[in-house]
């Protein structure tokens, strides 16, 4: 009620939850609550499968959903984010500010849409819960590696996902990556996830997320397909039962069935080298890279001209597509590096320099030059190398050229006309070499 700028809080919410043990999704209504100081009681004797099929929880919960949830008005929700939302107070909704509540509601969007599909995917045939398929599997790798990305970008200068505290996106994302966590994101996956990997353990261990989490342990080791609980969980059927007047066929001895997935979700996948097809070439990568390493600009110019391959070599220019969102220098730092630590694996086949510039009107630009092995952009071809590429346009550079072979001295040297007006940010610039 509001009255010369100042509110009441309506009373406080309160009421019971039905969901099963161990219940990630009911574990976002109890932390909540918790938060809030909301009067939330779990049912007793929940059984799921049983509770959930009775006449009278389907009369308030016609689709038999949990979590379920009724307050002690008689009102009844059935989705996990709107009763999670019902129990919580203004702070975990994004307080007053509108934009503060749109991006906590962007988040857990982000969260349900993007983190849980790719989350079962990978996880549940390591629970036993479906069967693997690599194919599967492979994409929700992938598309978790690009979220944690964005996440990892975005947590650079922050504790919490909106704001100096706790709000219901930090409930929702972290809750729906707990077994992500648990089975899967091995120490080698972590690594290049600093900042998420910061804020996921801050979270997990708030008291009001351990009351009900426990102590959440990070994987030493990634789970694969676990064949023993899925067969557990999804016992064959019995074949049909000769009819009474028939006698039974005498069975035929059992042919040795053919495995039709591999035991583990981790197969060694096959090698494929994906510069078979370049020439062998007299320019040598190794060569520039210590020719430019170890000598004065107009040395290693004249070398690189001199000795170019085109027929076995190609140069890139780069630049940020979004680069009108980089209001501070450290995010452009945190860009520039992530992306150079994502292609680790690219570093004997190519050379780069990512340089961010100050314009005149004094925000940040992100732009590079690419030396690559092989005539084709490389990083599209293999997903674990095109993190971060799809955010740059890519333009081929023709080293007959003299306007692009100023501009690849200009990127080489950190100086010439394309910085005109544009100059570099102190220390703002990174070489993979």
């Amino acid at each position: 009620m509001l009255a010369l700028g100042f509110y009441t809080q309506d009373k406080m919410v309160s009421g019971t939850l039905y969901a099963y043990d161990g219940s990630q999704r009911a574990f976002k209504v109890l932390i909540a609550a918790a938060y809030s100081g909301a009067d939330v009681k779990t049912a007793e004797n929940f059984e799921f499968g049983k509770t959930n099929t009775t006449d009278a929880f389907l009369k308030k919960f016609p689709l038999g959903k949990v979590p379920a949830f009724e307050d002690s008005n008689g009102n009844c929700l059935s989705e996990t984010n709107a009763i999670a939302r019902y129990v919580s107070n203004e702070q975990l909704k994004g307080g007053s500010s509108a934009i503060d509540q749109a991006l906590v509601q962007q988040y857990i969007d982000f969260s349900d849409n993007e983190i849980t599909p790719s989350a079962c995917a990978w996880t549940f045939p390591t629970l036993g819960f479906k069967q693997y398929n690599k194919q599967d599997t492979d994409k929700a790798i992938t598309h978790v590696n690009k979220c944690f990305a964005l996440l990892n970008d975005l947590l650079l200068s922050r504790t919490f996902l909106v704001g100096e505290r706790v709000t219901l996106a930090d409930i929702t994302l972290c809750c729906d990556l707990i077994t992500l966590y648990v089975q899967v994101l091995d120490p080698k996956f972590r690594e290049s996830y600093g900042n998420v990997n910061r804020w996921f353990v801050t979270c997990v261990n708030q008291p009001n997320f351990k009351k009900f989490l426990g102590d959440v342990k990070l994987c030493d080791k990634m789970a694969t397909f676990d064949n023993a609980k899925y067969q557990e969980f999804h016992p064959k059927q019995n074949k049909k039962a000769a009819k009474p007047d028939q006698k039974p066929k005498e069975k035929a001895a059992p042919k040795k069935e053919v495995a039709a997935v591999p035991a583990t979700a981790t197969e060694p996948p096959k090698k494929i080298d994906y510069f078979a097809d370049v020439p062998k070439s007299t320019f040598v990568l190794d060569e520039w890279k210590k020719m430019y390493s170890n000598n004065p600009s107009e040395v290693y110019t004249k070398w690189l001209w001199e000795n170019f391959d085109s027929k076995a070599y190609s140069l890139w220019y780069c630049k940020y597509k979004y680069n009108d969102e980089i209001e501070v220098d450290f995010l452009g730092e945190n860009l520039i590096h992530g992306y150079l630590q994502r292609i680790e694996g690219l570093r004997k086949h190519l050379m780069g320099t990512l340089l961010m510039h100050v314009t005149a009107a004094g925000t940040f630009e992100i732009s590079g030059l690419w030396l690559i092995r092989g005539t084709r952009n490389i990083f599209p071809v293999n997903s674990d190398w095109n993190n971060d590429a799809p955010h740059y346009e890519f333009r081929q550079l023709d080293p007959t050229n003299e306007g692009d072979r100023k501009l690849v001295n200009a990127y080489n040297d950190n100086e010439g006309d394309e910085f005109k007006g544009t100059p570099l940010s102190d220390e703002r610039d990174a070489r993979f070499q």
